[in-house]
């Protein structure tokens, strides 16, 4: 087993903070973090972060130190770097995390974002309102199993992912939204190897939009009883009953939470 941490040198909310990282797999950095008291919380993607009061009892528990420019290169040379831009925060990462690419190899994942992936192949839109004891808005679609919020692919006239979304909406639940008013909540990113490219799965690295959007009330929902036979809103609690195997699901819970 190796796991790495280096010196507390990293300065935030008036603290010094160290990284702990493993090179070979991120089970075993998830295992070593369980056995040592570290919270899920701290976990950013590719490492866990810990404050510079916890650097002796994380090299006591078995990690090995290390400089930060080693540990960087260790984590790159490894294939586990999580790729991120300023400003967002890795929610999850699964080896063939997507129930409906399941035949084709790929790493799955979510980001919250500010940063819009305007040219994204496909677009999820979260549907919440601003009542007392908000609900949000599931479909039922007859080509996939389960609940999922309204989205889909992009189309030939869809320029951007806003527009997938804006079209995407009004088609499933009849939902006429202002696309000014969608605000980006982040992605996931499907990460395919070379040779494996299948369906609408390119090789490399492909984007599915999520924005959310927050109404006043829930307005009623028309499906099209064909493509969508059903949609509902529903509770937090009843959406994560029925959705949270899906791959926006850290997203939803991460915006729910940040938009009060």
């Amino acid at each position: 087993m190796t796991v790495l941490v280096d010196p507390p040198r990293w300065e935030a909310h008036g603290r010094l903070w160290s990284h702990v990282a493993s090179d070979t797999s991120l089970a075993e950095l998830h295992a070593f973090a369980a056995g040592a008291g570290i919270p899920r919380r701290s976990f950013e993607g590719d490492h866990y972060d810990i404050p510079q009061e916890r650097y002796a009892e994380v090299v006591a528990a078995g990690a090995t130190e290390v400089s930060g420019t080693e540990l960087a290169r260790r984590l790159r040379d490894s294939g586990l770097r999580f790729r991120k831009r300023k400003g967002e925060r890795p929610l999850a990462r699964v080896v063939d995390g997507l129930s409906a690419a399941v035949s084709v190899p790929h790493v799955l994942d979510v980001v919250a974002s500010p940063h819009e992936r305007a040219k994204a192949g496909a677009a999820v839109v979260l549907i919440r309102t601003a009542e007392a004891e908000p609900r949000m808005v599931l479909v039922r679609n007859a080509s996939r199993a389960g609940w999922d919020a309204p989205g889909g692919k992009g189309e030939p006239g869809d320029i951007t992912a806003r527009e997938t979304a804006v079209r995407e909406v009004a088609e499933e639940v009849g939902l006429q939204i202002d696309p000014e008013a969608l605000e980006p909540v982040g992605y996931e990113r499907i990460t395919v190897p070379r040779g494996h490219a299948a369906g609408t799965l390119e090789e490399g690295d492909n984007y599915l939009q999520v924005y959310a959007v927050l109404l006043p009330e829930a307005l009623p929902l028309r499906p099209d009883l064909r493509e969508v036979p059903e949609a509902q809103w529903v509770t937090r609690e009843e959406a994560r009953l029925r959705s949270a195997h899906a791959g926006w699901w850290p997203l939803a819970d991460w915006w729910w939470e940040h938009w009060g």
